[in-house]
């Protein structure tokens, strides 16, 4: 089959379309013929080297991709309730195969386990329905992690981007009011979803904004200071931190427990299939509207990774494998 592949770290050049074997499925396992795949920030890292080594353990070549929207192909021993030919939309929770290399999807066959995917939104193409995917984190966030409340104000930083789009529309949903935080070009985009007001965050300064009820953080690079823009009793979820510095972020996070007001929540979005069905109803419901800032074929995967780091992005960089 064909895969988006890297034999060394360094900029999206070292990305390109090879081969694998398709994966063989064993038993509680549903093979999956892939459509379309969302490029995400956490790759770029990944592609890019920046990480601790001890996080960067496998062998190469390596493969990408997180999400994934297609259809089923076969359906392994002991796996129920799908059928070939179903069309099915989900998530891999990253967890390694049998070689110490963790599970991606960009690939036009994937392995996955029946919990981490559901029925995909019907109303949907595979193109559109996939950038929905970023909902799983924004959905923890707000609902479970911050327990936003009607009437609350919100920010969400970093609100034009895959995680972002979808926290703005989802707190536009949930009765709050909606503040988003991004780059000049995106701030009009960012009103059409939803947002009762936009700001730039090159020439906003964070002191003038506030009090907030629940700020989510989906860029992760200035917690302390976002932190203090909340109201008491107010909650901050990020869905992000700074990669390249590990060791400061987790330190922000842990010291917001002990000091001051308002203890940073992270977590990573694990993909459950509550979740994903939950958030095919509401893109079925109009609810949640589809963003494809642009979509590239799996030959052209570098200038998708390309793309995305120039920045600006509303939504999300597709890659089609149909």
């Amino acid at each position: 089959m064909r895969a988006a592949l890297f034999d060394r770290y360094g900029p999206p050049e070292v990305l390109y379309a090879g081969t694998r074997p398709i994966p063989v499925v064993g038993p509680d396992r549903l093979l999956v013929r892939v459509h379309a795949v969302t490029v995400n920030g956490g790759e770029l890292i990944l592609r890019s080297g920046q990480l601790p080594r001890w996080l960067m353990r496998g062998r190469f070549p390596r493969q990408i991709g997180l999400d994934f929207v297609g259809e089923v192909a076969e359906v392994g021993d002991g796996t129920h309730g799908y059928a070939v030919g179903d069309r099915v939309w989900g998530a891999l929770d990253e967890q390694p195969d049998e070689n110490g290399q963790a599970l991606r999807s960009l690939a036009d066959y994937v392995a996955v386990a029946p919990t981490h995917l559901s029925p995909a939104p019907a109303r949907l193409a595979s193109i559109e329905a996939v950038t929905l995917l970023g909902g799983i984190p924004a959905l923890i966030a707000l609902r479970r992690k911050a327990g936003l409340q009607p009437t609350e104000r919100l920010l969400v930083r970093g609100a034009a981007g895959g995680v972002g789009s979808i926290a703005v529309q989802l707190g536009t949903a949930f009765g709050a009011h909606v503040t988003g935080l991004g780059s000049a070009r995106t701030l009009e985009f960012v009103s059409g979803i939803g947002a009762d007001e936009t700001y730039d965050y090159r020439s906003t300064p964070l002191e003038q904004l506030g009090p907030f009820d629940v700020v989510l953080d989906t860029v992760g690079t200035q917690m302390p200071r976002l932190r203090r823009r909340l109201a008491p009793g107010g909650r901050m979820v990020a869905t992000s931190f700074d990669m390249t510095h590990i060791g400061r972020s987790l330190a922000t996070i842990t010291a917001s427990a002990m000091h001051g007001r308002g203890r940073i929540r992270f977590f990573r979005g694990s993909p459950e299939y509550g979740l994903l069905t939950e958030l095919a109803r509401m893109a079925d419901d109009g609810v949640l509207q589809p963003v494809v800032e642009e979509t590239y074929p799996l030959s052209q995967v570098a200038e998708a990774h390309r793309r995305l780091a120039d920045g600006g992005v509303r939504g999300k960089v597709v890659i089609s494998l149909a």
